[in-house]
C-alpha cells in the first residue's frame, strides 16, 4: 500500500509539473500567465495554513504577517538595487517625500544574501517567539483566532503610518528582479516558473511532514490535546513546529508575489487578505493536502473573473460560498465527491452484508489432576 501511495502520489506531481510548465505557458497569455503565478503565491500561502489549521486545528488567521514579511524585505532590496543601478542614495519614492538619507532598517537588505535570508529566517523566527508565547499559555480556539487576526491588523496600521516604507501606497515601480528585467516577457515567465516549482516543492514538503510520524502526532493534537499531554509530548511545541513550517511558506509566497505583481501595500497583507487565504483553504478542503491549494487558486481565479462583470458583488458571492462550505460541507469541495459516493451507494448500492457469525472457540475443560490415590481407587 505505501508503494501504490507513492507511484500516485509520483503520478500526480508529474501531470502537475506537466500542466504547470507546459501547457499552462502554451495556452494562457502572457498576461493570464501572471495571473497564474499570483495565484500560486496564495496557494503557497494556503499549503502552510492546511498544515497548520487542516492538520493541526490552529485557525490562523494572520498569515498576511508572515507574507508581508516576506514581500516588503524583497521589495526593499528590489528599490534598494534600482537606485544603486541608477546612480542614487535612496529610492525614488524616498527623494519624492523629501528623504535624502536611507532609514537604517534598510541598509541590510541592500545585499542580496542578506535579503534572501531574511525572507527565509524572519518569518519563521518570529512566528517561533509569538508561538512560544502564545501556545505555551495554552491559548487556543476562538482566543488564538483573535489574537492572529489583530497581529495582522496591527502590521497593517503600523506599515501604512511609515512613510520611509511606502505608507498606505506601499512600495512598487520594481525594474529588475536581481538583475533581470522585469520589463522583459521572457523575464515575467521565468518569474511563473520559479513559482511553480515552489509550490510543487512546498506540497511536496506538507505531503512528507502529513505522513510522517509529525504528522500523526500533530492531529492527535488537534483531536485530543491532554492525552497527548497525558503521554508525555507537549503540545506547545508540535503547534509550534506547524506554525513556524506555515510562517515560512508565507514568508516565501510572499517575496514571490513582490516582482510578480509590482506592488506591495499595507492592503495587501491586512485583516483582509489573511481572511481570504482561510476561506480559499475552508472551500478547497482544509484537511487534503490538495484541497487548500486548489481551493486558494479557485478562489482567486473567481475573484478576478467575477469581480470584473460584478465589482461589487463578488464579496457577498464569497461570503455566502464560505457559509455554505462550512455550514453543509465541512470538508469543503475536496469532501463532496466521497459524500456523493456515499449517499448513491447507500441509495443504488447493494444492501450492507451482515457481518460472518464469529465462531467462538470451545471452552477448555479443567481437568482435575491424575494422583496415586485417585489410580489405585480405580
Amino acid at each position: 500500500m505505501r508503494e501504490h501511495s507513492s507511484a500516485t502520489a509520483l503520478g500526480g506531481f508529474a501531470i502537475a509539473a506537466i500542466l504547470l510548465f507546459a501547457v499552462a505557458p502554451a495556452v494562457l497569455s502572457d498576461f493570464r500567465l501572471n495571473l497564474l503565478a499570483k495565484f500560486l503565491c496564495f496557494a503557497i500561502v494556503a499549503a502552510g495554513i492546511g498544515l497548520a489549521w487542516g492538520r493541526g486545528g490552529m485557525l490562523t488567521l494572520g498569515q498576511g504577517v508572515f507574507f508581508g514579511i516576506g514581500a516588503y524585505i524583497m521589495a526593499m532590496h528590489l528599490q534598494m538595487a534600482d537606485a544603486a543601478r541608477l546612480g542614487n542614495d535612496v529610492p525614488e519614492f524616498m527623494e519624492i517625500a523629501g528623504i535624502r538619507e536611507l532609514p537604517s532598517f534598510w541598509q541590510p537588505f541592500a545585499s542580496a544574501p542578506v535579503a534572501l535570508i531574511g525572507i527565509l529566517v524572519l518569518p519563521g523566527l518570529i512566528a517561533a517567539v509569538l508561538g512560544y508565547g502564545v501556545f505555551k499559555r495554552r491559548v487556543k480556539g476562538a482566543y488564538f483566532a483573535i489574537l492572529s487576526q489583530a497581529l495582522a491588523a496591527a502590521l497593517a496600521i503600523l506599515l501604512t503610518g511609515q512613510q520611509a516604507i511606502g505608507g498606505f501606497t506601499g512600495l512598487s515601480d520594481f525594474r529588475a528582479f536581481f538583475g533581470f528585467k522585469l520589463s522583459d516577457p521572457a523575464n515575467r515567465r521565468m518569474l511563473f516558473f520559479i513559482a511553480a516549482g515552489t509550490l510543487l516543492v512546498v506540497v511536496a514538503l506538507v505531503r512528507q511532514l502529513m505522513r510522517s510520524r509529525y504528522g500523526e502526532l500533530l492531529v492527535a493534537v488537534r483531536d485530543q490535546e491532554e492525552r497527548v499531554r497525558f503521554l508525555g509530548y507537549d503540545p506547545a511545541n508540535v503547534k509550534i513546529g506547524a506554525y513556524v513550517v506555515a510562517a515560512f511558506f508565507a514568508g516565501i509566497a510572499g517575496a514571490l508575489f513582490t516582482p510578480i505583481v509590482g506592488i506591495i501595500s499595507p492592503a495587501d497583507i491586512g485583516v483582509v487578505p489573511s481572511i481570504a487565504f482561510l476561506i480559499g483553504v475552508a472551500i478547497g478542503g482544509r484537511t487534503t493536502l490538495l484541497g487548500p491549494v486548489l481551493g486558494a487558486i479557485g478562489v482567486a481565479w473567481a475573484q478576478t473573473a467575477l469581480s470584473e462583470q460584478f465589482p461589487s458583488g463578488w464579496t457577498y458571492m464569497q461570503g455566502v460560498l464560505f457559509i455554505v462550505v462550512v455550514g453543509f460541507i465541512p470538508a469543503g469541495l475536496a469532501g463532496v465527491w466521497p459524500m456523493l459516493k456515499g449517499l448513491l451507494d447507500s441509495r443504488f448500492g447493494k444492501e450492507p452484508t451482515a457481518p460472518a457469525p464469529r465462531i467462538e472457540p470451545a471452552p477448555e475443560v479443567e481437568t482435575a489432576p491424575v494422583t496415586e490415590e485417585r489410580v489405585e481407587s480405580r
